[in-house]
Formats: structure tokens, sequence, C-alpha cells
């Protein structure tokens, strides 16, 4: 039985790495890598289709070392012990590692330590953000290394390969460059998605050569995701925000579908929580708690049933109070503290040094805490919240009238003095 496509044609060196100059490059770091055959564990990141894995086996195989591949959620235990076995026996061997993000603590216990040695390197690989899901303990121990999205021309090259590799269609059929740049753009710089779209052309169309035309009467996706523009897929998310923000909920579910139609299910998910926090926030927290339970659900469920819940968190928000008040506070406390780095009032710290017990924090005063002066001497009356005073929620003005209220107290640093008032 013949492989897929993808799989015929992956790359066995580096060299032969399609894009990601900053790896594979003259002066990448995995080419210098080789060059002076300098091993290290890594974590390759980036999107679906861009040569996570196959630049792992290519780095691995440049290298001449042994390899064993395994997945995070489908290998189990024995299967991970078997393979660090397996590696202890060459004197330089890597795990890589498919899903690593999925990688549980168990797993994780019984691979730090060959790694922390030097027994085994890890090559991990995730469509995931490391800085947020990969364990800070495979994170400390590992170099992270961004694969990028490729880019048309790159997909455009992929492409010409497999049209004449003997691996894989070896010339048996011919696209025109139109053709070519048709299919990179449905593709969005998923070079394995290219590759089976090659695979249907091949199986679909009964000629050797073949123009845009006879790929069009195949892949019939809507004309939207093909546009020139290169910013298009960006400006639908742009379009979704600023929709949800304007309370449109049919111009919110029309760029919601735009988006789910190319199965981009990680924007949806980034720009919703940035949403629900950013424009709803204090307005109504609860929305923004359902928009994450809603992705959770879309991640649980996935495409196309993941519509469902999506679609539910964009017309919730749309149609639902807004206030950016959090969000221009935080923005604006943020500004400041850049340019004002201040220091921090002795009676705040966590250990002060050389402060009276007159003069300490009153952890048993609650009725004193909102009297306490917080913010540094030079800038003790500094406002950084604005309340929202449109489209409020009866649970935003309540906040409002309860900061009215905090903000009519006089505050004092004089800790001292404040304790002298009974309780």
């Amino acid at each position: 039985m013949q492989k897929p496509l993808a799989a015929r044609i992956r790359p066995t060196s580096l060299q032969e790495v399609i894009g990601q100059k900053h790896l594979v490059g003259e002066d990448g770091i995995l080419t210098n890598s080789v060059k002076t055959h300098t091993l290290f564990s890594a974590i390759f990141f980036g999107p679906p289709g861009v040569g996570k894995t196959t630049i792992a086996e290519a780095y691995a195989k440049s290298l001449n070392v042994k390899y064993v591949k395994l997945n995070a959620v489908t290998s189990n235990k024995k299967e991970l012990e078997s393979a660090i076995e397996e590696c202890r026996l060459f004197p330089e061997a890597f795990i890589i590692m498919d899903e690593v993000h999925r990688l549980n603590k168990d797993k994780q216990d019984i691979l730090l330590p060959y790694i922390e040695e030097g027994i085994v390197y890890l090559l991990g690989c995730t469509t995931q953000n490391p800085y947020i899901a990969i364990n800070k303990a495979i994170r400390s121990r590992t170099h992270l290394l961004e694969v990028y999205k490729l880019s048309d021309a790159e997909v455009v090259e992929g492409l010409r390969r497999a049209l004449t590799s003997k691996n894989g269609l070896n010339n048996k059929i011919q696209i025109d460059d139109e053709g070519l740049e048709y299919i990179a753009k449905l593709t969005g710089g998923d070079l394995r998605y290219a590759y089976n779209f090659l695979e249907v052309v091949e199986m679909s169309i009964k000629k050797t050569s073949i123009n845009l035309d006879d790929l069009k009467a195949v892949l019939k996706v809507p004309n939207f995701q093909m546009d020139k523009d290169e910013d298009q897929h960006y400006d639908s998310v742009s379009a979704l925000q600023k929709s949800i923000r304007g309370s449109d909920v049919d111009a919110s579910l029309y760029y919601l579908a735009r988006l789910c139609i190319v199965g981009d299910l990680e924007s949806i998910k980034r720009r919703l929580l940035v949403i629900a926090y950013e424009d709803i926030g204090l307005a109504n927290p609860q929305a923004v708690d359902r928009v994450f339970n809603a992705i959770q659900a879309a991640e649980i469920v996935g495409f196309p049933e993941a519509v469902i819940p999506l679609g539910f968190a964009v017309c919730d928000l749309a149609l639902s109070p807004k206030s950016k008040a959090s969000n221009n506070a935080i923005h604006a406390a943020m500004d400041y503290a850049a340019n004002h780095p201040l220091d921090v009032m002795d009676y705040l710290k966590l250990t002060p040094v050389n402060v009276q017990e007159e003069d300490k924090y009153p952890y048993d005063r609650m009725d004193l805490w909102n009297k306490i002066q917080y913010l540094p001497e030079l800038i003790k009356n500094k406002k950084f919240f604005v309340p929202n005073q449109t489209n409020n929620s009866q649970y935003e003005k309540t906040l409002n009238e309860n900061y009215k209220k905090l903000s009519s107290i006089k505050r004092t640093s004089n800790l001292r003095e404040l304790k002298k008032t009974k309780q």
C-alpha cells in the first residue's frame, strides 16, 4: 500500500526542508548544530502542516543520530520506557515527541532525569504556545524554536517538488503557475494540506496538463479565502471583533462563519477571549465565563460541531452590554508603571526590615484595610480606573457605586495612628 504523498517526499536532511531559514538556513541554529555536532533538546512550535516533526526528523538524520518517534497522547508509559532503553544503547539519541504539550506528569517524571543527564535528547513538537502549554520542567530543559507559517511562494516550491520528485508524482501531471498559486492560497501555509490537495487533483482530473479552471472544478472553496490580499484572513478576525464591539450580531456571525469555514479554531479562540475581557469586561463578567466554557466545548467536539458553541458565544458577546473600563485601566497602569518605578511602601513589603510593630501592616484589623494608603507617596492620589458611564449592567453599576464610596475614604500611610482607632 502506497504511503501518502506528504510521507513519501518528507525531507531526509535539513537542506531539503522548505522555508524556516532561521532554523535550517546557512546560519540557522540547527544548521550550526549539525556543523559542530552539538546536540540539544528543543520544542518546535507553530501552526499545523509547517514541518515541525519533519524538521525534527531531518535534524536527527543530518546528525546521523539514533531517534525514536512517540506521541504524548497515544504512547503509554511502557512505550516511553522502552524508547529510553533503546536510546541508552547509543552514545547519542533523540526521542521525537509529537503533541508534547499533552505529556502527563507520570511520563515527564520518567523522561526528565534522562534529559537532565544528557542520556536522551528530546525534540518535542506542538501547535500550542509553549510558554502556556508546556510544563515548566520540560520548558526549562529545552530550546524553544518557533516554526513559521509558510508563505505562498514556499508552498508553491513544495508543490513543484512533489510534482517532479521520483518519490512524489514523478511528472505524471503538470500544473501551471497560476494553478499552483491557487492551491497555495487555499492551504494557508499548510504544506501537508497542499500535498493532500495535490493527491486529490491527481485522482480526480484525468488530464496530464492541468490549469486553473480544472482545479476550480475540483477544489470548491469560497472565493474570499483565495483573495489576492494576504491580509484577508486577519481582516476577518479584525472585522469579527469590531462587529461584536459594535453589537451587530449578524455581522459577527458572518465573520465567525468565514473563520469557521477555513477551520481556524486557534484564531477564533484567542480572539473571542480577548474580546470578552477587552470589550465586555465588567459589564457582563458571566459572559466572559461562558465564552471560556464555549471555547473548551469547541476544542472537545472539534469542527464541524464546534460552530455550535462558538456561535452561542458570539451571539452572547454581540448582544451583551459593553465596558472597556478594566481594559483601559490596566493599560493606563502599565504605561505609568513603565516610566515610574517607585519603591513599595515599607509596610507593604513581604518582609519589612527595621519597621516597628506599630508601623507594620495590620493583618488582624480587617476594618482598617480600606483606609490604608497603598500607592507610593509621590502618586498617592493617582487614578487609573475610570468607571464606564454608558450601557452599564446592574452589576457594573454596583461596582461603580462601590468605587465612588471607596474613593471618598481618606487613606493614610500613618499606620501607627490608624491602629489607634477602635474596631
